[in-house]
């Protein structure tokens, strides 16, 4: 009952948070609140009781509960954002995930599970990166541990991408990447272009730098070009951030005559590309743009929480030296350097040798039967399995006619499952039959709990 009360208390929340209630606002009644999340009048009575204890929420007697006047507080990026209800809100979405317990089922969330994870490698990396009292007790360099940038520039030479190590910037995540990105070339107010559907942390991130947000709709190969250009031209955006291949929350790739083009297209117009590269290594051979391109409208990005550990936090960026340069500067002016030199050395330390490439090589062929098998059990339930999904473990499949996302999502959190609906990955809000599915998380329980929800909506 604890999950569905913390439910309760985190819809409400949310709500005021993205504006949907204001000050004063009254608050749906118990009975009505109890049909809409499909819980016990019990539930949202305590839910209720626990908001008024603290603050958030006011009990007026014969009138009902409304949202309490507080003092207004700082300004956040939910505020930059459209208002949207909680379950297709970013920021809520994210915090359903990250803060889920481990009972809760997580076929919406965005990365592996543990024991599909190099555990015995990360621990032998972290023992020797740790005999070094250098890294364990000392800031790391500017630009971020050494021996990690080399490993990464091998790897892009690996891939016919001429980059020296010192084109390569260490950042503490792939979302940190793109936050200094955003620092360094977006004013409030300018356009940054999305493809749509898109990962859904790029529409929060960018609510933080008050950044406005165009989209262009992502096909099975990628956005049509076309298309494209007249949406660059018109709108005249400063960035498109995108995911080559695999994409999110897709698992299509570009094929290798947009990626051609996509760079040209941003050349012309002055618009730089973020090629978000966290999912790469989950596909053999795909086209690159900032291989294509050089480097000179592309930036890459990307880290190892997908494919190594989302603990040892450490990204990366890829760009003209004169670029890494500002971006060096901003790092040490946010954040006084780089991620943790432990870190650092101790993924660089797996990716020395044959380790890394042989746990890559069985993740791809493990998610390949994952996700056939996935496919196949939606496919019975009615879903479809949108595009040819190129390798990693997202799955985009839409609804049976007559169900909604959103409200399955909404119905299935109560239940202890967290769902990713269709249209928080949707700039266009066009993705309401649509959810996003992690193939390695996606349990029997989790399917049987969807099926009756969807049971009883339709």
């Amino acid at each position: 009952m604890t999950t569905r009360i913390n439910m309760v208390i985190e819809t409400i929340r949310g709500r005021i948070a993205s504006g949907l209630l204001g000050e004063g606002d009254k608050l749906p009644s118990v009975r009505q609140c109890a049909a809409a999340l499909h819980v016990s009048p019990a539930t949202v009575v305590e839910a209720y009781d626990r908001m008024v204890a603290d603050g958030v929420i006011a009990a007026v007697p014969k009138s009902g509960f409304f949202v309490a006047r507080l003092a207004s507080p700082p300004k956040g990026p939910a505020q930059n954002a459209p208002a949207r209800p909680a379950e297709i809100d970013p920021f809520w979405v994210s915090r359903q995930s990250l803060d889920a317990d481990a009972e809760t089922e997580k076929p919406g969330c965005g990365w592996l599970p543990p024991d599909w994870m190099p555990q015995e490698a990360l621990r032998r990396a972290l023992r020797a990166a740790a005999a070094d009292p250098v890294l364990l007790t000392l800031y790391g360099s500017t630009r971020g541990e050494p021996s990690l940038r080399r490993q990464l520039a091998l790897a892009m030479a690996g891939e016919g991408l001429a980059v020296h190590p010192d084109q390569v910037l260490l950042t503490g995540s792939g979302t940190q990447a793109i936050d200094l990105i955003c620092r360094l070339m977006l004013r409030p107010g300018d356009a940054v272009l999305l493809d749509d559907p898109c990962y859904f942390n790029f529409q929060a991130l960018l609510a933080a730098h008050s950044a406005r947000v165009v989209s262009v709709p992502y096909g099975p190969h990628g956005p049509d070009p076309a298309q494209f250009e007249a949406i660059v031209a018109r709108e005249r955006p400063r960035l498109y951030l995108t995911n080559s291949a695999p994409h999110n929350p897709t698992g299509a790739g570009f094929s290798p005559q947009i990626a051609h083009r996509l760079p040209a297209i941003a050349a012309a117009h002055g618009m730089v590309i973020v090629e978000d590269d966290i999912f790469a290594d989950f596909v053999q051979q795909a086209p690159r743009m900032a291989v294509l391109d050089g480097l000179q409208s592309v930036i890459r990005i990307g880290s190892f929480s997908k494919t190594l550990s989302a603990s040892l936090r450490c990204g990366y960026i890829m760009a003209r030296a004169e670029w890494i340069d500002a971006l060096c500067d901003l790092q040490v002016a946010t954040g006084f350097g780089g991620p943790s030199p432990l870190s650092a050395a101790a993924i660089a330390h797996v990716l020395v040798g044959g380790q890394y490439r042989k746990h890559i090589d069985g993740l791809r062929r493990r998610l390949a039967g994952a996700r056939a098998d996935l496919a196949g059990q939606l496919g019975a339930m009615g879903l479809r399995v949108w595009g040819d999904p190129v390798g990693g473990f997202n799955l985009w499949c839409a609804l049976p006619p007559g169900q909604d996302s959103a409200r399955l999502a909404q119905a299935c959190r109560a239940r202890g499952v967290v769902l990713a609906p269709g249209n928080v990955f949707s700039p266009s809000q066009s993705a309401g039959a649509y959810l996003r599915f992690n193939a390695a998380q996606t349990s029997p329980r989790a399917l049987r709990i969807m099926a009756e929800e969807m049971a009883v909506i339709e």
